[in-house]
C-alpha cells in the first residue's frame, strides 16, 4: 500500500510539473507569447530543463510510462529551442567603417560614475543609456562632453529618461512611441548615414503585456520601414529570443550581435544572479549592413543590467 501510493505521488508530482512546462513549450512552439505568466518564464526557458528532468526523475519511479515519454519530448524540445535564433549571414560589400557600440541600462540613474568610468576606458563610438534620468544625463553631459559632443535624449525622471551619445555627427529623427524614453537619430559614420534607434519597451508586468507587446511591434516596424540604410537597434529590450515578440524583430532581417559572437544565451539581467541564473534582454541589433569581430556582457556597479559592448564594421552593398 505505501509503495502504491508513493508511486501515485512520484505520478502526480511529474504529471503537474510536466502540465506547467507544456504550457510554456507549447506557447513557445505555437510561435506566441501567451499570458501570464507565460511570457515571464519565457525570459527564463532555458533554466526549465530543470523542474522537466525532475519530473523524468518521478516518472521514472513511480513506473509512469507515459509520463516518461512525455518528459523525454519535452526535455528534447526544450533542448531544441536552446539553439540561437536568427540568421548569421555576411555582408558582400567591402568595410567602409568601424565603430564601437555600448548599450546600458543604469537604474534610475544609480550606475551613471560606473558608465562614466567604462565609457572614458573603452571608448565606444556610440552609447544607448536606458533609465538616464536628469542627473545621469547632466553627468553624461559634463563629464564627457567634449568626447561625445552629438546626442539626443528624451528627458525625463526615473526609468523613462534616454540618451543616446554619439562621436558621428547626428540627424534628429523621430523615435519610437513607448512609455519609456526611445529616442531616434541618424548618424553620418564617416560618410555614411545610420540609422540608431535606442529600444525600451515596458517590461511584461502581469496586466501589461498587451502594452508591452505592442512597443515591441512598434520597435519591429522601425526595423522593416528602412530597409534600403544600415540601422542599429540597441537597449534594453525586456524580451529575450524565446520571445515571439522579440524573434519578428529578428525576422525583418536584423541579426543579434551577441548571437553573432557565440554569446546568445549570456544572462545580462539581473545582474546580480546573471552567472547563476537570467536572461538576456539587453541587444545590439544589426540590418545585413554589419558584422560583428568582438562582443563583451560588462558588469557595472549599481544597475540589475550588465552592459554589452560591440565591435562592429560597417559595410557597403553590392
Amino acid at each position: 500500500m505505501t509503495q502504491g501510493r508513493g508511486r501515485r505521488t512520484g505520478a502526480w508530482c511529474a504529471g503537474l510539473l510536466l502540465a506547467g512546462v507544456s504550457v510554456v513549450v507549447g506557447c513557445r512552439a505555437a510561435d506566441t507569447d501567451g499570458i501570464t505568466p507565460v511570457p515571464q518564464l519565457l525570459a527564463f526557458l532555458p533554466w526549465l530543463l530543470v523542474p522537466a528532468g525532475f519530473a523524468l526523475l518521478c516518472a521514472l519511479l513511480a513506473r509512469w510510462w507515459a509520463g516518461l515519454v512525455w518528459a523525454v519530448v519535452v526535455l528534447g524540445l526544450l533542448a531544441w529551442y536552446r539553439e540561437p535564433y536568427g540568421g548569421t549571414g555576411e555582408p558582400d560589400g567591402p568595410p567602409l567603417a568601424a565603430l564601437r557600440v555600448l548599450t546600458s541600462n543604469v537604474e534610475f540613474g544609480r550606475a551613471t560614475p560606473a558608465l562614466i568610468r567604462v565609457v572614458r576606458d573603452r571608448r565606444p563610438d556610440v552609447v544607448f543609456v536606458q533609465e538616464c534620468d536628469p542627473g545621469c544625463r547632466t553627468a553624461l553631459e559634463r563629464e564627457v562632453a567634449d568626447t561625445y559632443p552629438y546626442r539626443r535624449a528624451v528627458e525625463a525622471d526615473g526609468s523613462k529618461g534616454s540618451i543616446v551619445l554619439s562621436r558621428f555627427p547626428l540627424t534628429p529623427a523621430p523615435g519610437v512611441t513607448g512609455t519609456m524614453g526611445m529616442p531616434g537619430a541618424v548618424a553620418d559614420v564617416r560618410g555614411h548615414a545610420v540609422r540608431l534607434q535606442l529600444a525600451h519597451p515596458m517590461p511584461p508586468l502581469p496586466g501589461q503585456v498587451g502594452l508591452w507587446r505592442r512597443e515591441l511591434g512598434r520597435l519591429r516596424a522601425f526595423a522593416a520601414a528602412g530597409p534600403r540604410t544600415p540601422t542599429i537597434l540597441a537597449g534594453d529590450f525586456n524580451a529575450s529570443q524565446d520571445h515571439a515578440a522579440f524573434r519578428h524583430i529578428l525576422d525583418t532581417g536584423m541579426s543579434d550581435a551577441a548571437r553573432l559572437t557565440g554569446h546568445d544565451r549570456t544572462p545580462s539581467w539581473p545582474s546580480r544572479t546573471a552567472s547563476v541564473i537570467g536572461a538576456q534582454i539587453d541587444h545590439v541589433l544589426l540590418s545585413p549592413d554589419f558584422t560583428v569581430t568582438d562582443a563583451h556582457i560588462l558588469r557595472l556597479p549599481g544597475t540589475d543590467h550588465r552592459a554589452l559592448l560591440t565591435d562592429l564594421t560597417l559595410h557597403g552593398r553590392t
